[in-house]
Formats: C-alpha cells, structure tokens, sequence
C-alpha cells in the first residue's frame, strides 16, 4: 500500500473498503471498466493543481465537491467509478497529491480485481514483478520507456511487440497506464508502485487457512465458497497443515481472523474459567 500519514492513512483505508463494495460481485470486464474510468479522473484530476486544490479544499463540502466531479465528467466515465471519486474528495487527505496517489491506488486495484475474478492474479503479479526486472537489466529498454519525447502510443506498440504474447491482457493494460500516468516519476518507479498495489489487492484475497487434518475438495470448495460470498472476491486459499491446532481451522485474510481450532476454543475457555 501507499505510505500515507495522518488523515490520509485513515482515508485510504475507508477509500479501499468502498472499492470492496462497489466490485463486490462484479464481472471482470465490470471491474475493468471501473478501472479505465479511474484512471480517465486520475489523469484529468492529477493535470489541474486548481482542480486538485478545490477537491481538497475543508472549506467545500462534500456535495459541492460532487457536482464539481459531476460537471467535469458527466457521462464521460461510469456511475460507480464516478461515486467511486466522489468518496475519494469527501474525505481528508493531508495534501491534494497524496488524494492523487489513493485514486491511483484503487484504480490499480480495480484492474487487480477484474484479474482476480478471471482467475488471472496471480499471473498479473508475477508479470509485473518479471517487468521490472526486465527494465533493470535491460537499460535501453528503460530509456525507452522513460523518454519523455516518445508517446505514450509509441510505447504501447513497444510493450505489445516485445510482451503481448507473454503478458495477460490485465498487464497490458496496466502497464499502459503506467505509461499515461508517470506523473514525473521514471518508469521503475511506477511499475514498483503498481506492484505493490497489486500485491495488496492479492492479500486482500489470498486466505491462509492452517488445519490440522488436510482438507478434501470438498471441503477446500465450500470453504471458498463462503468466503468468497463473505468477501465478494474469489478467494484463493493457502493451506497449511499445523497438528499443534489439535482439531478444526483458523483463517486469516487481510487483517482478519476467524479461528475455530480446538486450541483457541480451549484457551476461550480457560480464560472464562479464570474470571
């Protein structure tokens, strides 16, 4: 995730939980349409610093924020992705380029949820991971991406010539838009933060699931079932076989814990006991 602080570490984290329930049950090609229309505000937003400083301005409320949003995109982009930015100005953030930064933030996740619900994320995360390290070791490919006198249609054609047949069409599009949306940082930098926003939508729906017995298919299906509705992403699970729980199962996705062992049920009860 972005380094935030203050108010703006708090913001982003009520912005991402309202990026949950607006995907949550979502298509891919849904997810992706948000994600192209964040990125659309991001770009307009991100080129005005008046525009920037009205939609942080404490002295404008929320609804008046709105209708500015409103009165700049109008049908240009979806409902959801523009009551998606309209969520984002009504909270606080410390300086209008740190609200620039979550937009991007959720944008990229977004496009990370498209891929997750087709089954794509892991891939996703590993090619970008495979992309920086391509530029890394391949300077003149790095110029190439980080000249400014190139356009970005020029090194959409690079990325498709060289990576197309290898990459996910998620990747694609999301390295593309790293390119449209360099905002004065080098490539590298970037596509590291792109990364990591990947990585947080991955964690967002990767659960760990340690048993004491292996579970059968059966069981790994319903169990990502439930989560999968309780979380409105498809889960993948990790499972971990740990006979010290003695009997049943503790999950762990993003920050939260649903521990049903027989361990923890007897350490509840001895604490009861102990009152």
């Amino acid at each position: 995730m972005i380094l935030l602080g203050g108010s703006s570490r708090q913001s982003l984290v009520a912005l991402r939980e309202t990026l949950d329930k607006t995907i949550s049950g979502l298509s891919s090609e849904d997810c992706a349409a948000i994600a192209n229309d964040l990125f659309v505000g991001l770009t307009a937003i991100d080129s005005s610093v008046g525009l920037r400083r009205a939609l942080t301005d404490p002295a404008r409320d929320a609804d008046s924020k709105s209708a500015l949003l409103s009165d700049l995109f109008g049908s240009k982009i979806g409902a959801k992705a523009q009551s998606l930015l309209a969520a984002t100005v009504a909270l606080r953030w410390s300086t209008s380029l740190q609200m620039i930064d979550a937009i991007e933030q959720i944008a990229v996740e977004a496009q990370a949820s498209a891929a997750n619900i087709a089954g794509d994320l892991d891939r996703v995360h590993n090619e970008i991971f495979f992309f920086n390290r391509t530029l890394v070791e391949n300077p003149d490919l790095r110029q190439a991406f980080n000249t400014r006198a190139d356009s970005t249609e020029h090194k959409n054609e690079l990325l498709a010539t060289i990576f197309a047949s290898k990459f996910s069409p998620f990747t694609i599009r999301l390295l593309s838009h790293a390119f449209a949306g360099l905002r004065g940082r080098h490539i590298e930098r970037t596509v590291v933060a792109y990364s990591h926003a990947v990585t947080e939508r991955l964690n967002r729906v990767n659960a760990h699931v340690r048993t004491a017995v292996p579970l059968t298919d059966a069981q790994k299906s319903k169990l990502t079932a439930a989560l999968t509705k309780h979380i409105g992403q498809q889960v993948h699970l990790n499972v971990e076989l740990d006979p010290t729980l003695l009997g049943g199962v503790s999950i762990r996705f993003e920050d939260e814990i649903i521990d049903g062992s027989i361990v923890n049920r007897l350490a509840e009860a001895g604490r009861a006991l102990a009152v």
